[in-house]
């Protein structure tokens, strides 16, 4: 029996799976509030997964699957939910996954972004990061903030994406939305075209090489709002990681960089809630005041964690603390909490002598 990709995706939306896997050999598996689950059907034959590869996919995103092994793409389904595509190739038959992406954005206090972060979003100019590893909400977020941004101010808002995950209509802004392969060839391209078009806010969707990171630099240095994703867990890992991009005689001067411009590392990471289904987005924040750009300039990064652990005044707190504040109250699981904390350890001696446990 041929496998309905419509039936499927009905069930992906009527369940609020955030992803939809399709392998040979194996069930339709869905992920829900980030664990899989198999669907009580037969396993996937290969004649069905390049069935559904064909229905969903345009003769170009099937060239560069042949030609490539792979490809990136957004669909939308019907009326009811517009999902991320990867179509791959995998020992020698065709795999897919499919991330729903939601249809209403959720506001900023839902995500728990706090009102001193909020406020960052009206600065003129910076560099504003949301980091974390593959679905930890980051798109979410970054929506959600060009979202209030458009609601709330008179801006021109340029986003460069791979592929376009939410569409945004003009509110008090004007949204342009690039797709990287479509309407532009790369996102570096796609940067440096984009300030000629008189752009307040840059969204680029992830800064993937060192091209990429040295544009949106360049765009924060020159006075323009530009957000940014990059796949790091916490904000000492991020700014490093931007820094060791970098050949070693470029780094100081990317470290001056990086403290002028910096405006928030927001990294975050998903758990699921404690009771009933969801889960709630745990956060490590670093803003930038002077003692955060000094050890960023003067390249004492190790300072980071402790200035960010006694800077609740700037808004900052530490993934450890906040992970430790949901399970104090009851918002999630203890083992949930362990498993996401940078440091397992101290986490769960935090919480012996607490006596939460």
């Amino acid at each position: 029996m041929a496998v309905r990709i419509d039936k499927l995706l009905d069930l992906v939306v009527s369940k609020g799976a955030s992803d939809l896997h399709l392998c040979v050999g194996t069930p339709p598996m869905l992920r829900l509030d980030g664990r899989l689950r198999a669907i009580g059907l037969p396993p996937l034959t290969p004649e069905d997964t390049v069935a559904v590869m064909k229905a969903i996919s345009s003769e170009r995103r099937q060239t560069e699957l042949s030609e490539n092994g792979g490809s990136d793409f957004g669909f939308t389904f019907r009326e009811k939910a517009r999902f991320r595509v990867a179509i791959f190739r995998q020992r020698g038959h065709i795999g897919l996954v499919l991330r729903q992406i939601p249809n209403k954005l959720l506001t900023l206090d839902q995500i728990g972004i706090n009102p001193y972060v909020k406020n960052l979003l009206f600065k003129p100019r910076g560099l504003f990061l949301v980091t974390g590893p593959t679905g930890s909400g980051k798109t979410t977020s970054l929506a959600s903030m060009i979202d209030f941004i458009n609601t709330e101010t008179d801006k021109h808002i340029l986003t460069v994406e791979d592929p376009i995950e939410y569409y945004h209509s003009n509110k008090k802004s004007i949204i342009t939305q690039r797709e990287v392969g479509i309407d532009v060839p790369s996102f570096t391209e796609a940067i440096r075209r984009g300030l000629r078009m008189d752009p307040d806010v840059l969204l680029i969707g992830e800064m993937r090489d060192l091209e990429t990171i040295s544009a949106a630099l360049t765009a924060a240095e020159t006075g323009h709002l530009v957000f940014a994703t990059l796949h790091t867990t916490g904000a000492a890992e991020t700014v490093n990681r931007i820094i060791d991009a970098y050949p070693s005689y470029q780094q100081e001067q990317v470290r001056v960089q990086l403290a002028q411009t910096m405006l928030c590392v927001l990294s975050q990471t998903l758990i699921p809630l404690a009771k009933g289904k969801g889960r709630i987005a745990a956060f490590e924040v670093m803003t930038n005041p002077m003692s955060i750009a000094h050890s960023i300039r003067e390249n004492k990064i190790h300072r980071i964690a402790s200035i960010i652990q006694s800077s609740a005044q700037h808004g900052m707190i530490l993934l450890g603390d906040h992970l430790f504040e949901l399970f104090s109250s009851k918002k999630i699981k203890y083992k949930d909490a362990v498993q996401a904390a940078p440091n397992s350890v101290a986490f769960e001696k935090r919480v012996r002598e607490s006596g939460l446990i």
